[in-house]
């Protein structure tokens, strides 16, 4: 009775050490957010207006606020207007039409003397043939000089486009949008207050996913990787837990020469927001594959 006891007590022993060495535990792990921004004003002006309050969740790309622009609207005006000159001269070829009939007139009539010398000799004088080719000369001229201002005025068109995106995007820049998807947490700048380039109007945490950060035991190299599936448990506050997989994303190169441990982290989705920064978890990670 007791032999048999003891074989039970052996072989459960014996599982529970099997099981032991499939898996591996980091107990204190900590929950931290992935991405936060302090999100800047990008011109200087007035805070015309504020969208969202503490605590609100946003998109990625809302309109957080407005900066004063009434003068980058005018500059944008004064831009479009500035391309449609230039693109109505550059579609004006008249000036290059009008020289290639110039000189097409001007080329026949010095052919017409030369045709005339030939029949009938002294009939033009040579100070009207000079004055013929002078005359052809001109028009080669007039007509090189009329499709150099044409290429010009093609190139003052393509400026003034640039002009007119540079003032669009500096008004686009007194527009405040949101940099990532996540929760605003601190508004540090308010309406009707003057704000500068680089000024930090609030913070946005992403809490939609977050990563379980903790340290590792350096033995378990051989069997923890990158990439690696894992399981977590996280204590909450109020009590009891919650469960829920996750992949290993980083594997500190460095190991700590004290304690022999390197940092881990593993990342995950938190889709009900229920999961907060600051919480702790046990991390599980199954070796036995």
């Amino acid at each position: 009775m007791f032999h048999a006891i003891a074989i039970c007590l052996t072989l459960a022993a014996a599982a529970n050490e099997a099981r032991a060495a499939d898996t591996v535990e980091i107990p204190g792990m900590v929950l931290k957010v992935i991405e936060e921004a302090d999100v800047p004003a990008r011109e200087a002006g007035v805070l015309n207006a504020l969208n969202v309050r503490e605590g609100e969740t946003v998109e990625q790309g809302f309109l957080l606020g407005q900066i004063d622009d009434a003068d980058a609207g005018i500059a944008v005006a004064a831009a479009k207007s500035e391309l449609l000159i230039a693109k109505t001269r550059a579609a004006n070829d008249i000036n290059v039409r009008y020289s290639k009939k110039s000189i097409e007139v001007a080329k026949a009539e010095l052919a017409r003397s030369i045709d005339s010398i030939k029949r009938f000799p002294k009939s033009v004088s040579e100070s009207e043939m000079d004055r013929l080719r002078l005359l052809v000369e001109k028009g080669t001229l007039e007509v090189e000089q009329a499709e150099h201002d044409f290429t010009v005025a093609s190139l003052a068109q393509q400026v003034k486009a640039n002009e007119l995106q540079s003032a669009e995007q500096k008004a686009a820049n007194h527009q405040i949008a949101a940099p990532i998807k996540g929760v605003v947490v601190q508004i540090q700048r308010h309406r009707g207050e003057w704000v500068k380039p680089g000024d930090t109007v609030l913070r946005i945490l992403r809490i939609d996913r977050l990563r379980a950060e903790g340290y590792m035991k350096a033995k378990y190299l051989g069997k923890v990787s990158k990439g690696r599936e894992v399981r977590l448990s996280v204590e909450l506050p109020q009590g009891g837990e919650v469960k829920l997989a996750g992949k290993i994303v980083f594997l500190d190169p460095e190991i700590e020469p004290v304690n022999a441990q390197l940092r881990i982290w593993a990342e995950f989705s938190n889709p009900d927001l229920q999961l907060l920064p600051g919480m702790r978890a046990k991390m599980t990670i199954d070796v036995s594959r």
